[in-house]
């Protein structure tokens, strides 16, 4: 489970995804395997998890690695870029951006 705070050593990234309400579930159902099959085993990873809009036309996906450069280096496993081209094919657009946590409420 991710750990939200400002003392956490972790590097944060959050990926939005848009598609259409009749690719939401592909795309969370690729996404959900390529968590639970690749990058979750993947050296510096921390967690993540998956959030769905009502309308289904977004995925917002959060997760926290050890170091930035774990974080890249999954992305340049020759399986995770083939499984990102296919997550392209469900998706108008996807973004990872790298975050630090700026502050917490609550």
């Amino acid at each position: 489970m991710p750990n939200i705070s400002k003392a956490a050593q972790v590097q944060t990234v959050i990926t939005t995804f848009e598609m259409t309400p009749g690719t939401c579930q592909d795309l969370l159902e690729a996404l959900t395997d390529a968590y639970a099959d690749f990058i979750s085993k993947q050296p510096g990873f921390v967690a993540a998890g998956l959030h769905v809009n009502d309308a289904q036309t977004r995925i917002a996906n959060y997760s926290q690695w050890e170091r930035r450069e774990d974080f890249l280096a999954m992305l340049r496993t020759p399986e995770m870029r083939d499984r990102n081209r296919k997550i392209n094919e469900l998706c108008k657009s996807f973004e990872p951006v790298m975050y630090d946590v700026a502050e917490t409420f609550g």
